[in-house]
């Protein structure tokens, strides 16, 4: 029995177009599909590993855009990807270098370009050259616990495995401090990587050295030592600070009808007043919520913030400003607002 009486030739040729339209369909679904980013995966290796080999793997460094300019295919060339032989040996040299092998943290990683630019600052060769407890808490400042990818940040603080915490600047890119995100979100084994083009540098002074550095709060820095607590803001906390300025004390003692020293020689009515000023912990602006907070400070008494409006209240119901320009100062143990005007607890 013949094919043809099976199939017709308008049979023949209705299933030649059918195959050639499957043909081109399945042609446009494959470049579709060429095109379209893969999800992002987890690398198979952990951040350790990453950092010291990261010539091999080329792949972890492409930015979404250029990827997408390359059609997405595999002929894409990849670009030479950033070093990090420098954060590597100081890794090593601070015993750190297992911690971000294994601990699920999210790093801020200067290329050898970034430490380059650090070592011509410092006028050294190179990491060497710095000692390891002076490196040490360099690095920690370079550390978020947990995973940290750029889609979940916003503008404010965020607190490092040193202690203190790094801005985050959103706009046009990613800033921490003022470094710049060259590469964002390198998924590791254990966490996630962000390169950044410049070693950032932690506060490298406490609450008292910071103060005492600056010729505006000369009044206050004289009051903390006349209240006997500057070993305790010096070593201490972490706290954050409300800081009246000298123009702030002038006003208060114009208001009370006191001398300086008339101040200064009540021990325990200075005492109750400075630490009226201070919070245990670190709060920076961008914790405040917006609406009135009432805080607890140390003296035991509280006053209300108002982050909207940078303004405090105290129990008396007196209002002192915040200075914009003059806020989240770090120290070594703690965060510094400057404030204009001396606020009161219950006396």
């Amino acid at each position: 029995m013949k094919t043809s009486n099976f199939i017709s030739g308008k049979g023949i040729k209705a299933m030649t177009l059918f195959f050639a339209l499957a043909i081109v369909a399945a042609s446009c679904s494959k470049q579709e599909n060429d095109i379209t980013p893969a999800e992002p995966q987890d690398s198979s290796m952990d951040i350790a590993t990453i950092l010291e080999n990261s010539e091999q793997y080329p792949e972890l460094f492409i930015g979404q855009d250029d990827m997408l300019k390359s059609g997405g295919n595999s002929k894409y060339v990849y670009k030479r990807p950033p070093t990090f032989y420098n954060l590597t040996l100081a890794l090593i040299k601070t015993d750190l270098l297992s911690t971000v092998a294994r601990n699920k943290l999210t790093v801020l990683a200067p290329s050898d370009e970034a430490f380059e630019k650090l070592f011509r600052e410092l006028g050294v060769k190179g990491i060497r050259d710095i000692p390891a407890q002076q490196l040490k808490p360099i690095l920690l400042y370079h550390v978020i616990n947990g995973r940290v990818f750029s889609n979940q940040l916003k503008n404010g603080f965020v607190p490092t495995l040193n202690g203190a915490a790094v801005e985050v600047k959103l706009g046009n890119g990613v800033m921490f401090n003022d470094a710049k995100v060259v590469y964002a979100d390198i998924r590791a084994l254990n966490g996630v990587i962000h390169v950044i083009d410049k070693v950032l540098l932690p506060p490298s002074k406490n609450i008292v050295e910071i103060a005492a550095g600056n010729p505006a709060f000369s009044i206050l820095v004289d009051a903390v030592k006349a209240a006997g607590l500057a070993d305790v803001l010096a070593t201490g906390g972490p706290f954050t600070v409300f800081a009246p300025t000298n123009d702030a004390f002038a006003a208060l003692l114009a208001e009370r009808g006191l001398t300086a020293a008339q101040l200064l020689g009540n021990k325990e009515l200075l005492t109750k007043v400075l630490l009226y000023h201070v919070v245990d912990g670190r709060v920076y602006s961008s914790d405040l919520p917006a609406s009135p907070l009432s805080v607890k400070t140390l003296n035991g008494g509280s006053f209300s913030i108002d982050a909207s409006t940078l303004k405090i209240t105290d129990f008396n119901g007196r209002k002192s400003g915040l200075i914009p320009s003059l806020l989240n100062i770090q120290a070594t143990n703690g965060v510094i607002h400057v404030i204009d005007r001396v606020i009161l607890p219950q006396l």
